[in-house]
């Protein structure tokens, strides 16, 4: 395994230790209709919340944040289709935030790059650096989070296409699962029943 894809599969296995499981299980129907509408929409007819210009940005962030190397990344994984349903349905809470974070994101990107029609049209070089001065906005953190979920959702929910990012981290796609089921816990034990309490 080379260093690159070993360090891809830690910050994926990292970062989806923050997303709740409890919330998961209470959003989970909404999520999955948003998914299979977000799926429909994306082959049928492009973007459903986001414009062309401002899902190109979207798809240039989610690009720097999981890139493209020897695996593929978010832009070969159609995070960018997640991130446009999501918007549009579960995460529409998210959605006058997000737009106002894109929204200031591009100004800023076009104050200090004027020469650059837009930040997906910049080289990858540039984008990075503008990036790190905005990594730790909320709308870097809606995105991050957002992007993560884009590679790691099932393939029919608009994201993770060709299942991108369940083999980036040795996720097998099987309708029986048995430990250990990836990368990310090779090395757990599994449960440990409890020693039953003596009586007092």
């Amino acid at each position: 395994m080379t260093p690159m894809r070993s360090s891809r599969r830690s910050f994926l296995g990292l970062t989806c230790g923050g997303v709740s499981a409890g919330w998961l299980a209470a959003h989970w129907p909404a999520i999955a209709t948003a998914g299979r509408l977000a799926a429909e929409s994306s082959a049928a007819t492009g973007f459903g919340y986001l414009s062309p210009a401002d899902a190109a940005d979207v798809e240039a962030i989610a690009a720097q944040i999981v890139p493209s190397g020897a695996t593929p990344g978010a832009r070969e994984a159609h995070a960018v289709h997640f991130i446009d349903g999501a918007l549009g349905s579960f995460f529409a809470s998210w959605a006058p935030q997000f737009r106002q974070g894109l929204q200031s994101f591009q100004s800023q990107f076009h104050a200090a790059r004027p020469s650059a029609a837009a930040f997906a049209a910049a080289n990858p070089q540039e984008q990075l650096a503008f990036l790190k001065s905005a990594d730790s906005t909320a709308f870097f953190e809606q995105m991050r989070t957002l992007t993560i979920l884009g590679m790691l959702a099932s393939p029919k929910y608009g994201g993770n296409y060709g299942s991108a990012g369940w083999k980036l981290i040795g996720f097998a796609d099987e309708h029986v699962f048995s430990p250990p089921f990836g990368f990310y816990d090779k090395d757990y034990p599994g449960f440990q029943p409890y020693e039953p309490r003596r009586p007092q």
